[in-house]
């Protein structure tokens, strides 16, 4: 609970998250100047910026300093209490070892279910369900992207006013396709991104695909059943018209096909919502991320999919997942995909110090350790009920991690490829990040920033480190959000500005 002194409005407040936390984070905008006293008695020793951390006790050398009831790092030195505990001052500490986690040990009981709640979506014929209704035209290879651009613009302007019923046309263009090992181990992984998101439900099962001929991904494999007829291959074309007029042509049969879509009521089961986190700072963990996992807990009980991610801020909260796991297939799977990461890293001579980012810093998270902890978060409180690995379509329900880079664009890419068919997103620093193929929901952790960007944020849930809300009262509201953005009865403010952010792949095969 916030600590706080008798005057509400100006009282100097602290969140300490646990009650085993040797740390609290400075909760008032503009941070807090030294000499400042709480309630409690304790007193600033030094100047300290909102959402970073204040020592609660004094901390000898190499002592831990605990923050969410875990330790994120020892002390480098002396620290006095009531000290500003600053990057510098904490060491990171070493990783989980991922062969000595316990796995389904402590498999949290089913809630109850949740019912009576439904949107209205679009259905397709494959049993999935998408809440816009686009027009995805897929490509094979980088090269046919302007072409493609410029026949999106025509058709946008000339034939999307005739088909009211179809939201919008999006051309998938992507950095693939040649000059790439196609056969690599590892191309899996950009090559099934792109086939699962020219099937996402948003886009109604009208798969067409622009190629150029002479590729290495050959257009066939981005089909579901190889149909040529749902390709255009530009260098069997005439001129730069032809080839535009060939594109338009495909076009309009899927426009006629998908303006006959009309929505319906249909279980919250129906949803595949991703979560991420993007611009994190400190309150990530103790207001946004908490709320959205109480929204989580919320769609698993009312039996639909949800996708957390990232990870490479998963990686060192691994052992307070893997008990999660439903099973010992699943937690050893989580663990897979740690390992797989750990080695991409170490190939790229990289370490866990990459992240977070220095915006992240500023918000007050000193290291990806408390990073982490406040990440996982989102995931509520629900069994681990499946892992995907990077670009794997979910096929199952309840909570399941979608191995992703920590990246906001590869891994909201990756999610698309997993069948999510909206994403909400927190953040504490803001970014404008949106998607065009799903609406993203985006969640404030501090107020501040809900007023300085009211027209970006959809969701403000700085009001739980003032005390002005519970993280229950703010993950309802962003229940219903959900189900208000699925069902088309409420705009995200990226939507409504027209943010979207380009697709990005994750390759990690070698380009040749």
């Amino acid at each position: 609970m916030p600590e706080q002194t008798e005057s509400q409005n100006e009282a100097p407040l602290y969140i300490k998250v646990n009650a085993r936390d040797n740390v609290a984070i400075i909760v008032n905008s503009g941070g807090l100047p030294k000499g400042c006293i709480f309630a409690c008695g304790l007193e600033l020793r030094d100047s300290t910026p909102q959402g970073h951390k204040v020592a609660l006790t004094d901390l000898e050398q190499d002592e831990p300093i605990i923050r969410y009831g875990e330790v994120i790092g020892y002390a480098e030195g002396p620290i006095p209490k009531g000290s500003w505990v600053e990057e510098k001052l904490v060491r990171l500490p070493t990783p989980p070892q991922l062969d000595e986690l316990p796995i389904a040990n402590h498999v949290p009981l089913p809630l109850p279910p949740l019912e009576g709640y439904t949107f209205e979506g679009y259905r397709n014929k494959d049993g999935s369900v998408g809440t816009k209704n686009i027009l995805g035209i897929t490509t094979s290879v980088q090269c046919v992207a302007g072409v493609l651009d410029y026949a999106v613009k025509l058709i946008k302007e000339q034939m999307l006013p005739h088909y009211p019923y179809v939201e919008d046309v999006v051309a998938l263009t992507h950095n693939y396709g040649c000059g790439v090992a196609i056969n690599a181990p590892d191309a899996i992984i950009p090559i099934r991104t792109i086939q699962n998101i020219a099937a996402n439900p948003n886009f109604g099962c009208e798969v067409l695909v622009v190629g150029l001929g002479c590729e290495k991904l050959i257009p066939e494999r981005l089909l579901p059943d190889g149909d040529s007829a749902n390709i255009v291959s530009l260098q069997d074309h005439h001129g730069f018209m032809s080839m535009i007029q060939s594109i338009m042509s495909m076009a309009e049969q899927k426009l006629i096909k998908l303006n006959r879509r009309q929505r319906a009521t249909c279980p919250v089961s129906d949803l595949v919502v991703g979560l991420q986190c993007g611009g994190s700072d400190a309150f990530s963990g103790v207001t946004a991320n908490p709320a959205v996992g109480f929204a989580a807990d919320l769609l698993v009980q009312a039996g639909a999919t949800v996708l957390f991610s990232e990870v490479t801020e998963v990686r060192d909260a691994v052992h307070l997942l893997t008990p999660r796991a439903i099973n010992q297939e699943v937690g050893q799977a989580l663990i897979q995909e740690m390992k797989w990461y750990d080695h991409y890293l170490q190939k790229g001579q990289a370490d866990r110090s990459a992240n977070p980012s220095p915006g992240n810093k500023r918000g007050g998270l000193v290291n990806v350790v408390e990073k982490s902890l406040g990440s996982i978060i989102k995931s509520g409180s629900s069994p681990i009920a499946g892992v995907l690995s990077p670009g794997e379509k979910a096929t199952r329900k309840g909570l399941v991690f979608a191995a992703t880079p920590a990246s906001d664009f590869v891994c909201g890419t990756l999610q698309l490829a997993s069948g999510a068919n909206m994403q909400v997103f927190t953040t504490g620093r803001g970014t404008p990040y949106g998607l065009a193929m799903a609406p993203v929901i985006k969640v404030s952790t501090r107020n501040s920033l809900t007023e300085q960007w009211h027209d970006l944020i959809d969701v403000n849930a700085g009001t739980i480190a003032t005390g002005e809300a519970t993280i229950e009262e703010v993950g309802w509201e962003i229940f219903r959000m959900i189900l208000d953005v699925a069902s088309g009865n409420k705009k995200t403010w990226a939507d409504h500005w027209g943010l979207h952010n380009a697709l990005c792949l994750f390759n990690p095969a070698p380009v040749t």
